[in-house]
């Protein structure tokens, strides 16, 4: 039975097609947001139907102002197909998702653009500027800055989060350094220069999956883990250092007492010992001189912000090293931290 030409060549017609329309719902957006917030940090997922071995190159429009966080998309395998996610912050108003080129081996693929409507938060006094997925703080930690404020730095991770919009405005003066990503995860270095009043720091931000604020805070604990001189540059904190000098005497005291009466050389060398650890609070610090105009920085990291500048040079007592920065007392209770190359050569 032989088919009429006109119907073998619409079946022909059709079973073609058919292929065209697979080939082209190869790719497509499995996820694109309905709304984001401004400068909200946010996911665009496209899913490869049957992936091949080859992985495909992607190319957003470079015509359009928006761009992905990374060129290179976060991979998720599920059985045959993939989910390849990019990361794009939003502006104002409207958020124009660029057209995206697909190159599969020898074909090329097109998603069409997209606009996703921006929304404003309502304004708060404690919002921190940042918008997450999750956030909190890993670290804290707290030293004198100067005779009125200390400086409190947290370390904060956190997921599709614009850390670099950190600010908080019941601060003296604050910045945010440090920000290291990878797929959604940000980690970063937070700074806030506080009244030496100010017992904790407490902030909220807004988490995108949950749609509403949340709180933050961390204790504002004034330690210096660093050296056990930082008490004695600041009389106020002098009371433990004293303590410990007293709990030391009293042993030293108490062992050299009990050798007298046992005549025990274990407890004569027992008082050695605690005596020994008793003169090095009496030790004079090491001091290094610094040269004039030298930049005195907040924080001892590439990026941080000078607080202020060495007027004339000085020698000043070492409280610290870390890396290439030593840290220092200068005039006026100011602490903060100089380079290596900023050290006088003799």
């Amino acid at each position: 039975m032989h088919l009429p030409k006109s119907l073998l060549l619409f079946l022909l017609f059709s079973i073609s097609l058919s292929s065209l329309l697979e080939a082209g719902e190869k790719y497509k957006y499995s996820y694109i947001p309905k709304k984001v917030y401004e400068n909200q940090i946010f996911p665009i997922t496209v899913l490869e139907i049957g992936s091949d071995t080859q992985a495909p190159h992607f190319t957003f429009d470079e015509a359009e102002p928006s761009r992905p966080l990374f060129r290179k998309p976060l991979v998720v395998k599920n059985g045959n197909d993939s989910f390849y996610t990019f990361y794009f912050k939003a502006d104002r108003d409207i958020f124009h998702l660029p057209g995206l080129m697909i190159e599969d081996g020898n074909e090329t693929r097109y998603l069409d653009p997209a606009d996703i409507p921006v929304s404003t938060l309502k304004p708060r006094e404690d919002f921190c500027g940042v918008l997450a997925a999750d956030m909190k703080i890993r670290t804290s930690q707290a030293s004198t800055y100067d005779s009125k404020n200390n400086l409190v730095t947290l370390s904060i991770e956190a997921f599709e989060a614009n850390l670099e919009n950190m600010h908080l405005k019941n601060v003296v003066e604050d910045g945010i350094e440090n920000i290291k990503r990878k797929g959604a995860k940000a980690r970063a270095e937070y700074y806030a220069v506080v009244p030496v009043s100010q017992e904790k720091i407490r902030f909220t931000y807004f988490n995108t999956i949950k749609k509403q604020y949340v709180f933050l805070e961390a204790p504002i604990t004034i330690i210096d883990y660093s050296v056990s001189t930082q008490s004695e540059l600041n009389p106020k904190d002098d009371g433990f250092n004293k303590i410990k000098k007293m709990i030391f005497i009293g042993l030293s005291l108490f062992f050299f007492i009990l050798f007298l009466w046992k005549r025990d050389f274990f407890y004569l060398a027992i008082a050695a010992i605690t005596l020994i650890t008793l003169l090095t609070f009496y030790m004079p610090k090491k001091e290094i001189c610094v040269k004039e105009g030298s930049a005195l920085y907040i924080l001892p990291t590439h990026t941080s912000r000078i607080s202020t500048r060495i007027d004339s040079e000085i020698t000043t007592p070492l409280l610290g090293e870390r890396e290439e920065f030593n840290k220092i007392e200068y005039k006026n209770g100011i602490i903060g931290w100089i380079k290596n190359e900023d050290l006088c050569k003799n």
